[in-house]
């Protein structure tokens, strides 16, 4: 079955198996998207946020190394545990559940709502409207995916990479733009304005680069939801070719740029 059709809850639920893995395969984020967001969502050092499926805390830690008090709640039981491991000792309460059926206690008014590359997982009909009942007056919503781009220059090897994609029945569907740029990435305004709960207030790109040896980058692919559920025998196929060609390659690693766009809005009251 091609991945691009399978069920939503089984695909967010799929992270799950990474567990072990996701913190250290996963990018960190680059420091002044979080600079920025807590310029835009006007935050200062003990303010109560709420973070939408924290995994095991990429963007958990460095918040709440900045002195924030922390909520997440985690729809995966084994990322929630890495979480609370990595998260020891920090003003943070993990959540273990899905933030469509969670009940925040009634007085809990957060000053902001955030998710990274998790807020595309949740259901679209509860979202908004969870988020706006959880919010203080005037709070903020924040939210973010961390994606891949292809800057000008950039590795040659994901497009050639890509015969064995579709050889395989995984290929990128053709109505999509495969290939964005640094700074290309869509952005959510209107989707925003759209559900009637808030305004935006900021909008910002990040782009930033990593290097992965082979085997970094088998485990980073490990973490994708559409790997981890793709039939084995495909996934054998993909990483082994993955292997040769890199292997063969004069200059092993990977180069990949990654790319986020911090998308930031007020509540209306």
């Amino acid at each position: 079955m091609n991945l691009m059709m399978m069920d939503n809850n089984r695909l967010r639920e799929s992270f799950e198996q990474a567990a072990a893995i996701y913190q250290q395969a996963r990018p960190d984020y680059p420091e002044p998207l979080f600079e920025d967001l807590i310029r835009a969502a006007n935050l200062n050092p003990g303010d109560r946020l709420l973070e939408i499926g924290c995994a095991t805390g990429k963007a958990t830690l460095p918040l709440a190394k900045r002195g924030f008090a922390i909520t997440c709640v985690e729809l995966g039981a084994e990322l929630a545990a890495v979480a609370r491991h990595n998260l020891a000792g920090m003003d943070v309460n993990i959540i273990h559940g899905g933030f469509e059926d969670w009940r925040p206690e009634e007085d809990n008014g957060f000053d902001l709502v955030f998710a990274a590359t998790a807020w595309k997982w949740v259901d679209p009909e509860v979202r908004y409207k969870k988020a706006w009942q959880v919010l203080r007056p005037g709070g903020h919503l924040a939210f973010w995916n961390a994606e891949h781009v292809f800057p000008a220059g950039g590795d040659p090897f994901f497009q050639e990479i890509q015969n064995v994609y579709y050889e395989i029945g995984e290929g990128k569907p053709a109505d999509k733009n495969e290939w964005p740029g640094p700074g290309e990435l869509n952005e959510q305004r209107d989707e925003i304005e759209q559900s009637g709960l808030f305004e935006t207030v900021h909008i910002q790109h990040f782009d930033w680069e990593r290097i992965y040896q082979v085997e970094e980058y088998i485990q980073l692919l490990e973490t994708f939801s559409g790997h981890i559920l793709m039939e084995k025998r495909k996934r054998d196929k993909l990483f082994r070719e993955i292997r040769v060609r890199l292997n063969g390659r004069p200059d092993l690693p990977v180069r990949r740029h990654w790319g986020a766009v911090l998308h930031v809005a007020r509540r209306k009251d």
